[in-house]
């Protein structure tokens, strides 16, 4: 096992690192921008490294910066995390360089998988179903309208080395694609370093659905069933739950089927998820893979009683994978809280946090990095907080939900509690009726201002 692991990340997945690692008997080094030096991953690490000021592309994006954290701390690992460099195959291939173990797939795997357009065309090869678009990156503006002529608008732009949501812009006609180009690409490459965009046509009404899948260094893979993920705005995940309310037996078995096998065929290691599409007739289609921990881990532990980070970091470490395929014993949902004011279209609400009231009692998890006095920086994603409750029904979970919600309280910004309290009593998600269009047709006027 590792004797001490740097944590490339920060807010509450740093935080969760570091108590696994804890739970392991490992130590561990947090690496902080000048704006996270109050942030509680650097006060419960055993040593804390700053790495530069508050832009990511001079800190958490900073991949020299990373690794001399690394070196002068004597860490033999670096866990990523997710979103910032946790998909960078140049990353991973330099950690290999220098004799650091990169927590994750490796470098070759991330090219096949954590590049989105590269993947698609490598599950094509397996025969697995994809959402039409371009075969590659595109090379110009002209390309790209001349291929959403030929599969039809709506099309979607996408960041190349995405994920939660930045990078991706609908294009409905071509006399605005030259605007959305040039917005995806600034918004991709001040997020990820990389402003690579490919195209996908736009499946309308469709269920955001993944495949969680586990895999050792040995060739043995797992996976942990599905998340319905379909609750979003804008592209960016609000709520996710499992086992998804849409998903039937047939479906559930030929789609963890397919994940399985496009995790062999690119000789996948450690914990990655496959996301799917599937229109109203549930027919699927493979979108991208997320080579790393997602942002709703928690709900695949709660209903599978699966660690999934626990798992990831010995993995890393060379341990086999003696666990088997699991299903949901239960029913989890996990709503995001993010520093953003669902009244006036989620904008971002950065500052200082005055009090907070975290809910507890049975079935309610809370993944947070915030206090009393704690101050939501500008520079990073919106999320504060997330929220999981699990139940022996969806009907169960949703009670505890409301309930949850109803004693959460952050004062001093705005949250997205007031959305999630006015969503769990929307008729439409109870009887489980929602798409990823879903908050197309949301009643913002039902939201309540809290007191």
């Amino acid at each position: 096992m590792f004797q001490k692991i740097l944590i490339a990340n920060r807010g509450e997945i740093a935080l969760h690192i570091i108590r696994v690692c804890k739970e392991l008997n490992i130590k561990t080094v947090a690496v902080y921008s000048t704006a996270d030096k109050d942030s509680l991953h650097v006060r419960f690490a055993d040593e804390a490294v700053c790495i530069g000021p508050p832009s990511s592309n001079l800190s958490y994006l900073s991949i020299p910066s990373i690794i001399a954290a690394a070196e002068v701390t004597n860490s033999t690992a670096i866990h990523p995390g997710y979103g910032f460099l946790s998909e960078n195959a140049s990353f991973a291939s330099i950690c290999e360089e220098y004799g650091i173990k990169f927590i994750g797939p490796s470098a070759a795997a991330i090219s096949k998988m954590g590049d989105k357009s590269i993947a698609k065309e490598n599950m094509r090869r397996v025969g697995i179903p994809v959402v039409p678009g371009s075969d590659g990156l595109l090379k110009s503006v002209e390309e790209g309208i001349q291929l959403a002529h030929t599969i039809g608008f709506p099309v979607l732009l996408k960041a190349t080395a995405g994920g939660g949501g930045k990078g991706i812009k609908l294009v409905y006609t071509p006399e605005e694609f030259q605007k959305k180009w040039t917005e995806a690409r600034q918004e991709a490459m001040a997020s990820f370093g990389n402003d690579g965009l490919y195209l996908e046509k736009y499946v309308e009404e469709p269920h955001h659905i993944e495949i969680q899948i586990v895999a050792d260094q040995y060739g043995k893979i797992i996976h942990l069933s599905e998340r319905d993920c379909s609750i979003q705005h804008r592209h960016q995940k609000l709520v996710e739950e499992s086992p998804s309310p849409f998903m039937t037996d047939a479906l559930r078995e030929k789609m963890t089927e397919v994940a399985l096998q496009g995790a062999a065929f690119i000789g996948y290691e450690g914990v990655g998820t496959m996301e799917f599409l599937v229109d109203k007739y549930r027919n699927f289609y493979f979108m991208e893979m997320n080579t790393r921990i997602q942002v709703e881990y928690p709900v695949t532990e709660a209903v599978t009683g699966f660690n999934l980070l626990r798992t990831q970091i010995e993995i890393a470490a060379g341990k086999p994978l003696d666990a088997s395929s699991a299903y949901p014993t239960c029913h989890a949902i996990e709503a995001r809280i993010n520093a953003a004011d669902p009244f006036n279209g989620f904008r971002p609400s950065p500052g200082k946090i005055t009090d907070v009231h975290l809910p507890g009692g049975r079935g309610v998890t809370i993944a947070s990095h915030i206090y009393a006095g704690y101050v939501v920086p500008p520079n990073y994603d919106a999320m504060i907080a997330k929220l999981i409750v699990y139940a022996a029904t969806r009907a169960g979970a949703i009670a505890r939900m409301k309930r949850a919600l109803e004693e959460f309280i952050v004062k001093g910004i705005q949250t997205t509690i007031p959305f999630h309290l006015a969503l769990v009593d929307n008729e439409q998600f109870q009887q489980g009726n929602f798409t990823t269009q879903f908050l197309e047709s949301f009643d913002f006027s039902l939201l309540k201002k809290s007191e």
